[in-house]
């Protein structure tokens, strides 16, 4: 379980601009505790979520539940297409489907996974990467993916960074900063040991551009301030 700030220490460490560690350079093996420090901040504290729903990546929105199930709201944001990474009907999940976007314009899916470090979310990764592809390109390339779970803080942000590192060669260090850039994120420590083990076979297969993050954006050497 990770540890958050109480909302008046997440207030205090956003004025005092506190910046987590230092990612590491590319090359060599990628570990959770890198990506954990990436995501927390020097003291190993977490953020929970501020918005509803962060653009994390151009026309990809990473949110929460309570916008998910407000279609008007989608609508209003231009988005062409759900992913729904936690589709069931228990408390700690979604329970949205095809159906409940009929009429709408918006095109679902949805997948079934737990918030657990045991779960494999891993043999969705393909799955996940081929609907956001699939949203992108609609309408000549002017779709808009809102990809949830129930808070957007684990399994949803999970998804695109596995999309980020599959589709546009982002090593998992830079894929997770890039999304935690624009919102505050702490996937579980089974999710980030299975992007490490996807960082490892894509670099053996040559698939990972290696850059610095700052080679990429000079914004993102670091994650916004927690």
């Amino acid at each position: 379980m990770k540890k958050h700030l109480s909302p008046t220490k997440q207030q205090q460490q956003q004025q005092q601009q506190q910046p987590p560690a230092e990612p590491p350079a590319p090359g060599g093996e990628v570990t959770v505790q890198q990506l954990n420090e990436l995501l927390s901040n020097g003291s190993g504290f977490y953020s929970l979520p501020t918005q509803h729903f962060n653009e994390v990546y151009p026309r990809i929105y990473v949110g929460n539940a309570f916008v998910a199930q407000n279609a008007m709201r989608l609508q209003k944001l231009g988005v062409t297409h759900v992913l729904n990474v936690a589709e069931g009907t228990s408390f700690m999940h979604v329970n949205t489907s095809a159906e409940f976007y009929a009429g709408t314009g918006i095109t679902y899916h949805g997948i079934q996974a737990n918030d657990t470090e045991q779960f494999n979310l891993s043999a969705f990764f393909e799955e996940g990467a081929d609907f956001i592809d699939k949203a992108l390109a609609h309408n000549n390339g002017k779709g808009k993916v809102y990809v949830h779970c129930r808070e957007g803080y684990s399994r949803s942000p999970t998804m695109v960074a596995a999309y980020l590192m599959l589709r546009h060669k982002m090593d998992a260090r830079l894929a997770v900063a890039t999304v935690r850039h624009k919102r505050e994120i702490g996937p579980n420590d089974g999710f980030l040991r299975q992007l490490c083990q996807l960082n490892e076979k894509l670099a053996k297969e040559g698939k990972l551009n290696g850059e610095l993050l700052s080679e990429t954006d000079p914004t993102l050497t670091k994650p916004a301030p927690i």
